[in-house]
């Protein structure tokens, strides 16, 4: 026997470039910061104003689901998320179930995107028929994607940047409009929070199941185990932050958004 064996090729494997920072901006986009604008309406009528407290309650839930999934990320550093965390704690078959109902989420919010992009640009630019928009926002989305991960966590960076300028405006347009109207004292701050009023305990549970819709997307970071920096470390810090940042955002957005329609009415 040879003294000296020939070293079997090391198997191919993705590249680990993605920092704690990338994974946390990457859960935001996927999130979106204004996460709750779409479900206000639904949740300040459901809640009877007490909106901002649903998101918080909801905060709360959702930090034990992402902890869960982050410590399933360290026991578990692989991409496949939810499929391997399935596959291997309870049954191989409910694990192949899970990961296809993934994969329909992947298919189709690239869809839904596509659509919603085109519906838009259209609105804006009705010279330019729906059909061409959805051809170049098709071949927008596949270009990134084909860039490579470190190339999407650069665009990341920069819808992160230009979200968070039209929030910093929204908040600064509201605030010069509530301060510069009179109030009733500080009851008027409190009362987003909690009006004895109005609260109704039924009423904020059954908003709260709804609030939660605010926090959908944020499990996608595990999906990058295999492209992160230290996944065991990283995956769970970068899954929580992203749930408190979210959470703590949705709730000044959605209380300064409450303010303003009481100072309106």
């Amino acid at each position: 026997m040879s003294s000296s064996a020939a070293a079997s090729p090391e198997a191919p494997r993705l590249r680990r470039s993605l920092t704690l920072w990338d994974l946390i901006l990457y859960g935001i986009i996927v999130i979106q910061p204004v996460a709750p604008m779409s479900i206000f309406g639904v949740l300040t009528q459901r809640g009877h104003g007490h909106a901002a407290t649903m998101i918080l309650v909801a905060m709360i839930a959702m930090l034990f689901t992402a902890i869960s999934y982050g410590r399933m990320a360290r026991a578990y550093p692989s991409a496949g998320s939810a499929f391997t965390y399935v596959g291997q704690e309870i049954n191989p078959t409910l694990g192949y179930v899970t990961g296809w109902s993934m994969v329909m989420d992947y298919m189709l919010n690239p869809i839904i995107c596509t659509i919603w992009c085109s519906e838009q640009a259209h609105v804006f630019a009705p010279g330019i028929p729906y059909g061409l928009w959805a051809i170049f926002f098709v071949l927008l989305f596949t270009g990134l994607n084909i860039q490579g991960v470190k190339t999407s966590a650069r665009i990341n960076s920069g819808l992160a940047v230009g979200m968070g300028v039209v929030i910093a405006i929204f908040f600064v347009v509201a605030a010069r409009y509530i301060f510069g109207h009179p109030h009733d004292g500080t009851g008027f701050f409190t009362r987003p929070f909690y009006d004895p009023n109005l609260w109704n305990t039924k009423a904020a549970l059954g908003g709260t199941s709804i609030a939660v819709l605010t926090y959908i997307g944020f499990d996608g970071i595990s999906t990058l185990s295999e492209e992160a920096e230290n996944p065991r470390r990283n995956i769970l810090l970068a899954t929580v932050l992203t749930c408190l940042v979210i959470g703590l955002l949705s709730a000044v957005e959605v209380y300064v958004c409450l303010l303003y329609t009481s100072r309106c009415v």
